[in-house]
């Protein structure tokens, strides 16, 4: 029998994520299921739950999963936040009633995470220009969503300066000036900017991309590009998959996890294959 706990995040401010969880528990309602929600203080325990239907963007997610590193049953995240980027890879466009139906009789598929510096992420992890961005948005309104994300984008091209890095793995071993850097087990982050187009959630490995030194005119040429997933092939970037990085650079640098900010003059960075169940 079936027991859905359905967990939303009480500080999203979004007109969805208060939405969300209502169009669910209705629907859950008109087919006999049983479900509890969640919203200001999450379950302490899983017992007796078959699924938890996670609602929320990235952040969210990554909060879900660092308080319960060790949850066993399905998971489902809806999207309800400001960058929902992993729920989009997973199920794309789907609506709350086409991506419900998939979470009702989907089928348990057993994802990857990844860890940095011993906390975990499910979408990606940006060093650099990426977490200056992040660090910009902490306590600013997240209404605008994709819009509020290109705004900042867009006021740190002209300022952001590159930083020495070391990154080492099996694959790679170099040292030189980063713009940014992604780690990445999802396809895009930032609610729509396809940094590691060739992610695959279930290979065992994090997607690699690292921009090097680059003109402050030729990062607004790019940007566009980048945010296609059509800059692999540029002079600048390096791009490459590994099941474990280390990165350092002698000064502490700005950072994200699914969007959480961070910040580290070294970042251990592996894989955790096949570390959470999804429904899908």
């Amino acid at each position: 029998m079936r027991q859905i706990a359905i967990v939303s995040n009480p500080l999203s401010s979004t007109d969805r994520s208060k939405q969300v969880p209502e169009d669910l528990m209705s629907l859950l309602r008109k087919k006999g299921i049983s479900y509890q929600h969640f919203s200001g203080e999450w379950p302490s325990s899983w017992d007796g739950f078959t699924d938890a239907w996670v609602v929320g963007g990235d952040g969210t997610m990554n909060r879900f999963i660092n308080q319960y590193p060790d949850i066993s049953i399905p998971l489902s995240p809806f999207k309800g936040g400001s960058a929902n980027d992993f729920s989009w890879m997973l199920f794309g466009d789907a609506t709350v009633a086409e991506q419900a139906a998939k979470a009702l009789d989907g089928e348990p598929t057993w994802v990857d995470a990844g860890e940095c510096n011993g906390r975990l992420f499910i979408n990606g992890a940006g060093i650099g220009f990426d977490g200056a961005i992040v660090k910009d948005l902490i306590g600013k309104s997240k209404q605008g969503g994709k819009a509020s994300y290109l705004f900042s984008v867009l006021r740190h091209m002209t300022y952001y300066s590159e930083k020495n890095c070391e990154i080492r793995s099996a694959e790679q071993s170099l040292s030189q000036e980063c713009f940014m850097i992604s780690v990445a087990n999802g396809r895009r982050y930032g609610g729509g900017f396809c940094v590691a187009p060739e992610a695959v959630a279930n290979d065992g490995k994090l997607d690699v991309s690292i921009v090097g030194r680059i003109s402050a005119l030729k990062r607004m040429k790019y940007l566009p590009v980048i945010e296609k997933g059509a800059h692999l092939g540029l002079p600048f970037v390096k791009y490459f998959k590994t099941g474990e990085v280390e990165i350092r650079s002698a000064t502490a640098l700005p950072a994200h996890l699914d969007g959480e900010f961070l910040s580290s003059d070294r970042f251990h960075i592996r894989c955790l294959p096949k570390k959470f169940l999804f429904r899908l």
